[in-house]
């Protein structure tokens, strides 16, 4: 079928159970059996990049197609992660906050969790080299669907051009913190000069869709391999249309 399957990922790493923020975390042993999956069964895994050309019906969207996102950047990625995406040969987008590079998810400790490090400059540079994406995930992680429109046009702006001068090339990818966002805000994103967004909206991205507000699936602590795939090619919502002018 016409449709890309966007995983949504926060950390991947070696977790007690929890009963809030679930979402957050992904046990290294089931993304490695994940991850497995698709290779073994012919997924193609493609990069926001390819997202993009195929929403846009610039190149067809080829059968199983899946993209791999990492949402603010979790140190854990490179430990956990990069190496079993590396063993499949798959790309994948991080989002990182850019006013928090080299910093902690102190927003978890509310919650009772502990606040993990997330990656420094010099650490997502490396990624580059390893052929992962990085996108910006706003200035200061806040909701933006709930700020001035002119507020979320510096988070926006001025994430870009931060990350922009710490990896030395083009940040074109957005992910919009907690999924908050309006019509204001995707404005916003699109003035900063991003060609892509990504929501927290439950459904598969097929030809058409707005690259500015394109849908996920998050991949939560729980989740078996079962459990994922039918939040792939079963749980879907209606996406929420938002007209730009």
């Amino acid at each position: 079928m016409n449709r890309i399957q966007i995983l949504m990922y926060h950390q991947v790493g070696d977790f007690p159970a929890m009963d809030t923020h679930r979402a957050t975390y992904c046990d290294h042993r089931r993304f490695a059996v994940q991850m497995g999956y698709l290779k073994t069964f012919g997924y193609n895994v493609l990069s926001m990049n390819d997202v993009l050309q195929c929403v846009r019906g610039d190149k067809p969207i080829p059968p199983r197609a899946v993209a791999i996102t990492f949402d603010d950047a979790y140190e854990n990625f490179y430990e956990y992660a990069l190496p079993i995406l590396q063993r499949h040969g798959f790309p994948a987008t991080v989002y990182a906050i850019a006013g928090m590079l080299g910093g902690s998810a102190d927003w978890l400790i509310a919650d009772g969790h502990d606040a993990p490090p997330l990656m420094t400059a010099a650490r997502l540079r490396e990624l580059l080299s390893c052929g992962i994406e990085i996108g910006s995930h706003s200035f200061n992680h806040i909701r933006l669907g709930e700020q001035p429109a002119e507020l979320v046009f510096n988070e926006a702006l001025k994430s870009k051009s931060t990350l922009e001068d710490a990896l030395g090339q083009p940040v074109d990818h957005f992910c919009y913190p907690y999924g908050s966002h309006n019509i204001q805000t995707v404005e916003a994103v699109a003035e900063a000069g991003y060609k892509t967004a990504v929501t927290c909206e439950r459904a598969p991205a097929t030809i058409g869709d707005d690259p500015l507000t394109l849908p996920r699936k998050a991949v939560a602590w729980g989740d078996s391999l079962v459990g994922v795939l039918w939040k792939m090619h079963m749980k879907n919502t209606p996406k929420r249309p938002l007209i730009r002018r």
